[in-house]
């Protein structure tokens, strides 16, 4: 959904199924999205209908990301150690280890929309508006940044969740911690 309109609906409760079948329905052109772990799949393409709308300098674009969730990127992490533990069929992938960070997600998002602003994501037991709402004012506040692209993102198993909004100083709706969490509990 995008400001409460639903943009893409399927009822398939796969995830690999679900998140091609988006991929494919928003025209999304990114050949590295395969690559990526579920997370990074999940964030990228959020960010990228999110930002697809922005009408984005083709050279340089200052939006800051901050992004955090529940687990880091233990999903892939348990799937990596598996492959160590295993001894038959002892294969450990660089590739998959590479992709288990969090910061791939939000360096495929930069790299795509070609964001050079400050990105970080944290990790948090349940999601914190009130960390996004003051970690973003004082980047706009700053001047560090002109937008800043703030949510939760998070992936276990096949429960996962996407809240991704963009904040700017001039923004429409008051940037406050009841605005955020009124609207992450519209979900």
């Amino acid at each position: 959904m995008i400001n409460g309109n639903v943009i893409f609906s399927d009822e398939n409760e796969e995830f690999s199924t679900f998140i091609k079948n988006a991929y494919k329905f928003l025209k999304t052109d990114y050949p590295k999205f395969f690559k990526m772990d579920n997370l990074s799949k999940l964030a990228f393409l959020a960010a990228d209908v999110l930002l697809k709308s922005e009408n984005l300098n083709e050279e340089e674009n200052n939006i800051a990301l901050i992004f955090s969730n529940k687990a880091s990127s233990l999903n892939t992490d348990r799937k990596h150690q598996a492959s160590i533990e295993n001894e038959a069929e002892y294969f450990p992938s660089p590739a998959v280890f590479v992709y288990t960070l969090p910061n791939i997600c939000l360096g495929e998002i930069s790299i795509k929309r070609k964001l050079y602003s400050e990105n970080s994501f944290f990790i948090f037991d349940r999601f914190n508006a009130e960390h996004l709402q003051l970690y973003a004012n004082n980047l706009l506040r700053s001047e560090k940044t002109e937008k800043v692209l703030c949510g939760w993102v998070d992936f276990d198993e096949n429960s996962y969740e996407a809240f991704l909004y963009l904040v700017e100083k001039e923004g429409k709706i008051e940037h406050n911690t009841e605005e955020i969490n009124r609207l992450y509990n519209i979900l």
